[in-house]
C-alpha cells in the first residue's frame, strides 16, 4: 500500500492531503487540512511554521511519496515569490526525510482527476469527493486541492 502526501502550498494556507492506494486499487483518504499561518507573523516566521508542521506531518504518517503542486504562473509577482518561497521549504523538508518527491501542474491536475484540463474548482472538488468516496467535499479549499495533488500522483504512477 502507497502513502502519498499531496502538498498545495501557500504562505498564508498550505494544503496537505494524504491518500493511500489499497492493494485493490481504491483510493483512501487518511487525513487532510490545513497548515494556516498568521497575516501578522513575519515571512520567515511564516515559514518557519509550514517547515515545521510539515516536519510533524511527516514523522507522524511517513508518507512513501509526495507530490506537490507546481508554481505554474502569478499574476501578482509578490504573491508568485511569496508561494514560491512556501514551495522551497515544503521541498526542504520532504527532502530532509527522504520523501521521493513529483511536481504536477494545476492543468495535470485538473485533467487526472475530472478528466478535463478546463475543470473549475467546483469540479476538481467533486471529483475528489467521488474518487476518496467521501460523504461531502473536503474542506478547507486548500486541503481539497491537496488531496487532487496527491490522487493524481497515485494515479499517474501506477500507470506509468
Amino acid at each position: 500500500m502507497t502513502l502519498a502526501l499531496g502538498i498545495d502550498p501557500g504562505t498564508a494556507t498550505t494544503g496537505y492531503g494524504l491518500v493511500r492506494l489499497s492493494p485493490n486499487g481504491e483510493l483512501v483518504a487518511v487525513a487532510y487540512g490545513t497548515i494556516a499561518t498568521s497575516k501578522d507573523a513575519s515571512p520567515p516566521a511564516r515559514l518557519e511554521i509550514i517547515f515545521d508542521e510539515l516536519n510533524k506531518l511527516i514523522k507522524k504518517y511517513k508518507p512513501e511519496t509526495a507530490a506537490v503542486e507546481k508554481l505554474f504562473f502569478a499574476r501578482n509577482v509578490t504573491t508568485g515569490i511569496a508561494v514560491g518561497q512556501a514551495r522551497g521549504v515544503v521541498l526542504l523538508a520532504l527532502q530532509k526525510f527522504g520523501v521521493e518527491t513529483f511536481e504536477y501542474t494545476p492543468l495535470e491536475v485538473k485533467q487526472a482527476v475530472a478528466g478535463y484540463g478546463g475543470a473549475d474548482k467546483k469540479q476538481v472538488q467533486e471529483m475528489v469527493r467521488a474518487w476518496l468516496q467521501l460523504e461531502s467535499i473536503p474542506k478547507p479549499d486548500d486541503a481539497a486541492d491537496a488531496l487532487a495533488i496527491a490522487i493524481t500522483h497515485l494515479n499517474t504512477k501506477r500507470y506509468d
